[in-house]
């Protein structure tokens, strides 16, 4: 699949997580990083957005632990949550 197909589908599956809180963290990770991931690191984002809404925000928060599988510099990014807009 060309890499642009592949961003436009991973941007609305980041974007409709289910909940809103999850919506914020994923699609608002997906919007700061993904234009400038690297196949590989597309290809792990692909298959972490099959985890529960549940488990990645309870990693990204560090109210769990994450799973080897997941562990490295995407989960770094993904745990700093500065992406994460806040309003006031």
């Amino acid at each position: 699949m060309e890499r642009e197909t592949r961003l436009k589908r991973l941007r609305f599956r980041s974007w409709h997580r289910g909940t809103k809180e999850a919506d914020l963290m994923v699609g608002g990770f997906f919007d700061a990083r993904g234009a400038h991931w690297s196949d590989e690191q597309i290809d792990w984002f692909e298959a972490f957005l099959e985890e529960q809404d549940v488990d990645i925000m309870a990693w990204a928060m560090g109210a769990a632990a994450v799973p080897a599988r997941w562990q490295g510099q995407m989960m770094d990014d993904l745990k700093t949550l500065t992406y994460v807009p806040i309003q006031k």
